[in-house]
């Protein structure tokens, strides 16, 4: 969590810093076929960019300590990589407010960590690098990340402060924003905050061999519970100003993607020591790291669920095609599975399946109206890997026109089976998303998600739970996707038995950018 309230201004900082904000956040799966274009961002600018951080609302503290000047920023739901056009449009709209705008004594830099782009590596690298040839050496720019970033030589060195969120589930997402502007604030406000070389903190980087999906880092266990409870400890050590872990993406193939810690202060051994020390013990740690829920096959899964006094309602995590973490949102092969068991063809069950996302079988039910008879050949067009479409031959339970993510959302009732389908993709992470549609989750017998972990709302919910190891593009059998381009020696997919270095690279005031 972030130090609390801001620090009065040091008579030798600056009394009212002018402060950029732009980036673009997107996590993007390189073994899903999906590809993120133009319709999968929401660009916000201006004032409904400032809007969107409720901690610089009119009348709070850091609102009031800087002059904020909010530029552009694409914001996607996970997909696929995304398409080159899209990503360079977007890197020149911010390069271009920063030459509009600018000059710049900040800037907040809000970006995921884990975008990739067709055919390009490392995207976050290339636009923190051409991000700062704009802003110039002197102008501080300060990160936020999901845990499940990535941290290339290029992100670092372009970068002067950098933090993650500490928790998965991400509950602390909007915390972490708000620590970034903070420590900006802070350094800008301090005794050294005129001196654009002198504001900057130490930073020192510990690459982790170590590459797992989240799954089996989440911090409601065992190890990760304590390796990200350690970091408020490190970050109250004298000379430290933050302390952070990335876990890595697991589902795109960049020699980037690994674990990595930075510790940054103004005392270089402590953070040379902390960072060490953080890096070996996830190192230590990397054998521990195990699902934080039990996991099965799909039909496994099912079998559990139906079984004699099964406790209700039982959730199944659709976990290889999960819209959160990169799936394309349209494999079929779950929804194809459940429909085809003979003991939920009967109708005498309620098993929710959610969701599959195809526009065109959402405009034959909608059309074809409530209570109608429809015969359907739902998803596998995106990604048919796994399963092409499949046939659903079913009654149109409800048309819920409007959602300003999914568009129009059907449910079509097949026996026991309700299937959400949407016209646009959408994670079902709250019980009102149900809701909505005419559902009741907490009375179902069965809801299938397409989720890895579950959110708060879903934990709650579920008396019995299973993640089952599904196919797609975000398959938690990493070993089955294919990697071939991570750097040697990461963990699980080459384990050498040979003990990696993990010393601390550190990066003094400006190095990297040119002060």
């Amino acid at each position: 969590m972030w130090k609390g309230p801001l620090p009065e201004r040091h008579a030798a900082g600056l009394a009212r810093p002018r402060i950029g904000i732009a980036g673009i956040s997107i996590e993007s799966s390189t073994f899903s076929p999906h590809v993120s274009g133009d319709e999968s961002f929401t660009i916000r600018t201006g004032d409904e960019l400032l809007d969107y951080y409720p901690f610089l609302a009119e009348g709070t503290a850091l609102r009031d300590a800087a002059e904020w000047v909010p530029l552009t920023h694409g914001r996607s739901l996970p997909g696929g990589a995304v398409d080159p056009a899209t990503y360079d449009r977007m890197k020149q709209e911010i390069l271009a407010g920063v030459r509009e705008e600018g000059p710049f004594d900040g800037f907040f830099f809000d970006i995921h960590g884990a975008m990739s782009v067709v055919d390009r590596d490392d995207a976050e690298g290339d636009l923190a690098a051409a991000l700062r040839a704009e802003l110039g050496p002197d102008t501080l720019v300060s990160t936020s990340m999901d845990l499940h970033g990535n941290v290339s030589e290029a992100l670092f060195e372009a970068v002067d402060l950098l933090t993650c969120y500490r928790m998965a589930p991400h509950e602390d997402w909007l915390n972490t924003k708000e620590r970034a502007v903070h420590n900006l604030l802070v350094r800008l406000r301090g005794a050294a905050g005129a001196d654009p070389v002198a504001r900057r903190p130490h930073k020192a980087w510990v690459r982790v061999p170590v590459l797992l999906p989240g799954e089996k880092t989440s911090t409601r266990i065992e190890p990760a519970r304590s390796l990200y409870a350690a970091l408020p400890e490190v970050e109250e050590l004298p000379g430290v100003l933050d302390a952070s872990i990335w876990v890595g993406y697991a589902w795109a193939d960049e020699p980037r993607c690994h674990a990595t810690v930075i510790v940054l202060g103004d005392d270089t051994a402590t953070i040379r020591d902390q960072a060490e020390r953080l890096g070996r013990a996830f190192w230590d740690a990397r054998a521990d790291f195990a699902f934080v829920g039990p996991v099965d096959s799909l039909d496994g899964a099912l079998d559990e669920a139906l079984a004699e006094g099964a406790p209700r309602p039982f959730l199944i995590s659709d976990s290889g095609d999960n819209p959160t973490a990169g799936g394309a949102g349209d494999v079929s092969w779950t929804l194809g599975r459940v429909l085809e068991r003979e003991d939920l063809s009967r109708g005498d069950r309620t098993v929710i399946v959610a969701s599959v996302f195809d526009p065109d079988a959402v405009g034959q039910a909608a059309r074809a109206g409530i209570g109608a008879r429809v015969r359907l050949s739902v998803g596998g067009r995106i990604d048919g890997r796994p399963r092409g479409p499949v046939e659903i031959d079913g009654e149109v339970f409800s048309v819920t026109a409007g959602d300003p993510v999914a568009g129009t959302q059907v449910v079509v009732r097949g026996g026991s089976v309700y299937a959400i389908v949407t016209e646009r993709r959408k994670p079902f992470h709250h019980l009102d998303d149900f809701r909505m549609l005419g559902l009741d989750p907490a009375g179902a017998d069965i809801v299938i998600v397409k989720i890895g972990y579950l959110e708060p709302e879903l934990y709650e919910l579920a008396a019995g739970w299973v993640i089952a190891l599904t196919p797609g593009g975000v398959d938690q059998d990493l070993l089955r996707l294919g990697h071939s381009r991570l750097l040697p020696g990461v963990y699980p997919f080459h384990d050498t038995g040979i003990e990696p270095e993990l010393t601390a690279r550190v990066a003094r005031r400006g190095e990297g950018t040119g002060a």
